[in-house]
């Protein structure tokens, strides 16, 4: 089978306003146990690798086969961290095995009145077949930010 080699770039900014101190949303992606409470597809797929190494220079790693679905692969590498104000990432995506993306995303901690602003900036480079998967991306990620939003409720 011959692959189309093509290449897309998507971006996007989420913006979401929690009722909770900028510790207490920091400490959802900072604390290993805290992180795994929210952050993944839920019920929706059966975790096979979990790897986590907060710090500069770390990596995570989140792997999980979608229920008659995908093996979806998340290989991040944590590239700055300064705490309760931004995270800055690179990750890789796999899907049954096919590397499909290479993004850069930062996260944004602002305390506001009541809670905290948090922001999600993303540019994604999208490859060969997933070429088009950029929207599915925002997607994925509003659904991450919805979890974490109930998990801080």
């Amino acid at each position: 089978m011959t692959v189309e080699r093509r290449l897309a770039r998507a971006e996007f900014t989420l913006t979401r306003e929690y009722p909770a101190p900028v510790e207490r949303v920091w400490d959802a992606f900072a604390d290993e146990s805290q992180k795994l409470s929210w952050w993944g597809a839920g019920d929706a797929a059966e975790p096979r690798e979990w790897a986590y190494d907060f710090r500069v220079g770390g990596r995570d790693v989140a792997e999980a086969k979608f229920h008659d679905g995908p093996v979806s692969r998340y290989v991040a590498t944590y590239t700055d961290i300064v705490d309760y104000v931004r995270i800055v990432t690179t990750y890789d995506m796999w899907l049954d095995g096919i590397h499909m993306s290479t993004s850069v995303a930062s996260l944004e901690f602002q305390p506001i009145d009541g809670g905290t602003r948090f922001t999600h900036a993303e540019h994604g480079v999208f490859f060969d077949q997933f070429w088009a998967d950029g929207a599915g991306r925002e997607k994925g990620t509003r659904g991450l930010l919805d979890a974490l939003g109930h998990y801080l409720a």
